[in-house]
């Protein structure tokens, strides 16, 4: 026996979608910004420097004296000299008091005292460099800052949106189908 045939068609369905894109326009405004710097308060205060150079001693040393020095040294070397006088006078006296002693003191106190001091020629005096006397002082410099902050201002500006939805759109091209035949077989 035969037994009858099915046949089944089967048509799958068709869908069309058809989108529209979203659209976004953003944009951002730069922010309002004002800032000012005020400005520091600067205070310079100086104490100048102070050069001191005294040469007095170098050039007493080229005996070129001031006057008071020079009177003072002459005040000096005649008090020494008085003082010389005196004990020389006195030494004298003593030799003229013991004459019978010593041979011929009035010969030699004459020819002691008609005889010149030797003169010294050609003495130069150079003076040395640390007869100059150099005092420094630097200068003194003593700065104050007051700074100043800034003032800034900041005003933020939101930002622009432009906001279009996308859409989506669903079309039904070609509906399903299913299709089943009954084939007999056929007797001969």
């Amino acid at each position: 026996m035969q037994m009858p045939r099915l046949i089944m068609q089967n048509i799958p369905g068709r869908i069309g979608l058809t989108t529209t894109p979203p659209d976004l326009k953003m944009e951002q405004p730069h922010a309002d910004l004002n800032i000012e710097q005020p400005p520091a308060e600067l205070e310079i205060t100086t104490a100048p420097s102070k050069l001191t150079i005294d040469q007095t001693k170098a050039w007493e040393d080229l005996d070129r004296k001031h006057v008071f020095k020079r009177i003072e040294e002459a005040a000096q070397q005649g008090y020494q000299d008085w003082l010389d006088g005196v004990a020389r006078t006195a030494e004298e006296g003593d030799e003229m008091m013991r004459i019978e002693i010593q041979g011929d003191p009035i010969a030699d106190q004459a020819r002691r005292n008609s005889e010149p001091e030797p003169i010294q020629i050609g003495v130069h005096f150079t003076p040395s460099f640390d007869r100059v006397k150099i005092a420094y002082e630097p200068a003194k410099v003593n700065i104050e800052v007051t700074p100043h902050k800034p003032v800034i201002d900041v005003k933020p500006n939101k930002p622009i949106v432009e906001y279009t939805p996308g859409s989506v759109k669903v079309d039904m091209l070609q509906y399903p189908e299913v299709k089943i035949d009954v084939e007999y077989p056929t007797q001969k």
